[in-house]
């Protein structure tokens, strides 16, 4: 028996030395490639800005035409720019360019600033039973003076719908070994409403512009390998409960699933273009043919128009070619020791659980060079429940007040070289990658805890990996 129970204690220690090595797995095969073969090869300040590796130099060209729209300004109709003029009665930038800095992340408004610019703030009212159309269609019942999204830029005669404002206040948070970090808790403020007040039970959901990279890749992604991973019942007791949220497609007239936007919201990124181009600038399509003019808003619509549509179906289709085919940065230092270790934390403190790291895409991607890739996005693009911190309280569509998509992390580490910033979440309130996670909560909330035991060291690693990607 004292011999069987040495044994045993040498086992125990054997075991248990084991699952403290700690040494990382290598570096997995063609890990830095995180668009597959689409993935570019540059990190500096353009590093969001470039066409997919694959793309030949004939496809290369209508990509540099859907850049032009993406990237130059529209005009006041009329213009003698009549491939560009429309731009309003109501908007929030003139560019596309303006909110998606070099094809990346926006920010909040600074205190002093004009109009919020690469941020805005999206409105809806709670739904009665006369509103089942509206929920349908849109996933929101608009607010009734102001519409589903507050303009904060208008043409000469019609005047901006309010100004935007964000104020905060510190909010400290510890890790176990004392370390203190301070998060920003915002407040928005909305001021110089011109069209009346708005409703009393408004909800309101404050948005940056999220980075351009890999959209295509993530729509060539099968919607059975998204569902997949879906369990909103938490039938595993894991306590995750992702699910999809089903959207309803212009182009198709039924519902779909989401997978674009911060909570899912748009099916396809022929959608997601074209009601950014009539939300944000007040340009009309054949898919939005007019404009967001409430009936309180007579000089809206009443404001001459640059053509029937503003937005031709070849613009269109030139800039989701162009949305399609921007390329995902290429991972840095995936051999490093230390990232390697964050890595291994990250799947540790259950990150990776909503943070999927990898899908391969379609065989019949809508364009060939997105076909039959590994890819790297380290998102589900499913909802999760984030808790109460980080809730915005406006529902859309299936998503809750407290539900956002898993944001994809590809490029995160390039945010401040090409953005000057580290500002991200839906509303920019974190400033850098560690106040983003501390925010963190419901469903992450047993990661978060995790990442909060984690010592100085640990943090360093966990951090090194995330910047690496």
């Amino acid at each position: 028996m004292p011999v069987l129970l040495g044994r045993l204690a040498g086992l125990s220690l054997l075991l248990s030395l084991a699952a403290c090595d700690p040494t990382p797995p290598p570096a997995e095969p063609g890990e830095a490639l995180s668009g597959g073969s689409t993935t570019v090869q540059q990190s500096d300040h353009n590093a969001f800005s470039l066409p997919s590796a694959n793309l030949s130099p004939s496809r290369r060209l209508d990509f540099s035409v859907g850049n032009s729209f993406f990237r130059n300004p529209w005009v006041i109709a009329p213009a003698t720019t009549t491939a560009r003029d429309g731009l309003g009665p109501l908007f929030n930038t003139n560019a596309c360019q303006n909110c998606h800095i070099k094809d990346g992340r926006g920010h909040p408004p600074a205190a002093d600033a004009s109009s919020a610019v690469s941020m805005l703030v999206r409105l809806s009212i709670p739904a009665g039973p006369a509103d089942q159309a509206s929920l349908l269609h849109a996933g929101i019942v608009p607010e009734p003076v102001y519409g589903g999204q507050l303009q904060d830029m208008a043409i000469p005669g019609s005047a901006p719908e309010g100004k935007v404002r964000i104020d905060y206040r510190s909010l400290p948070m510890h890790f176990a070994d004392g370390t203190q970090v301070d998060l920003r808790q915002p407040t928005l403020q909305i001021s110089q409403l011109a069209y009346g007040p708005l409703h009393p039970d408004t909800q309101f959901s404050a948005r940056i512009a999220p980075p351009m990279i890999g959209l295509g890749l993530l729509e060539a992604i099968p919607t059975a390998s998204i569902l997949a991973n879906a369990d909103p019942d938490d039938a595993n007791g894991d306590g995750i409960s992702g699910r999809a949220n089903q959207v309803w497609d212009d182009a198709l007239g039924t519902t779909v699933l989401g997978r674009f936007g911060w909570k899912a919201g748009q099916p396809t990124l022929n959608q997601q273009n074209a009601h950014a181009f009539a939300g944000d600038m007040g340009l009309t399509s054949n898919l939005l043919p007019r404009d967001d003019c409430t009936a309180s808003q007579t000089s809206c619509r009443q404001a001459v128009n640059g053509g029937q549509p503003e937005v031709s179906d070849d613009i269109l289709a030139l800039v989701l070619f162009y949305s399609r085919n921007l390329g995902v940065p290429a991972r840095r230092q995936v051999d490093d020791l230390q990232v390697r270790q964050g890595k291994q934390l990250f799947n540790q403190a259950g990150c990776s659980s909503c943070h999927t790291p990898s899908f391969t895409t379609r065989t019949d991607a809508a364009e060939p060079e997105l076909a039959n890739q590994l890819i790297r996005p380290y998102s589900d693009l499913l909802l999760h429940d984030m808790g109460d911190g980080l809730a915005d309280n406006r529902p859309e569509f299936l998503a809750s007040g407290r539900e956002w998509r898993t944001a994809p992390l590809w490029g995160v580490g390039l945010t401040e070289t090409v953005n000057g910033h580290s500002q991200l979440l839906h509303d920019g309130r974190a400033r850098n990658l560690l106040e983003a996670i501390l925010w963190h909560g419901g469903e992450a909330e047993a990661a978060r805890q995790q990442v909060l035991a984690f010592d100085a060291e640990q943090r360093a690693a966990l951090l090194a990996f995330l910047h690496s990607l």
